[in-house]
């Protein structure tokens, strides 16, 4: 078996580089966190905010979704490098249950890493549950780097 390749990015790396590039998205305020990367993935958290509710008391698409993209990205940027122009190409998210009210965390395993595309798997998870409360499939467009 051979062994993995590191990261490109580090998870101190990539926290850095989006704090100063994306001010507006991550923050301090924002409720994401990087909580570990590897070659071809990460685990991302979305801390809980009362603000993601929706009636009855289930966390929002939206927040899952948002969650879901930023995670597929980080871990494109932690296999491929500095690209902050990468986009999302497509997004497919299948809701499986209601989640709890807690954190959501958000692990990413990349199924195709090309030059111009990545295609991302993501199980999110209520904190301390090993259920799925949401199952996606993503695509990352990757820009031509130069040099």
């Amino acid at each position: 078996m051979t062994e993995m390749a590191a990261p490109k990015l580090t998870r101190k790396e990539l926290t850095e580089l989006l704090r100063a590039e994306f001010p507006e998205m991550f923050n301090s305020e924002s409720g994401y966190a990087i909580e570990k990367v590897w070659h071809g993935g990460c685990v991302v958290r979305r801390h809980f905010d009362r603000t993601s509710l929706r009636p009855g008391g289930t966390l929002s698409g939206a927040t899952m979704m948002a969650l879901a993209d930023f995670a597929v990205y980080v871990a494109v940027l932690a296999a491929v490098g500095w690209v902050p122009l990468a986009v999302t190409t497509n997004l497919t998210i299948n809701f499986l249950k209601k989640p709890a009210p807690r954190d959501l965390l958000a692990e990413v395993r990349l199924i195709k890493l090309g030059k111009r595309l990545a295609v991302g798997e993501v199980d999110i998870r209520s904190e301390g549950e090993e259920e799925l409360v949401a199952h996606v499939i993503s695509t990352y467009s990757i820009p031509p780097q130069s040099g």
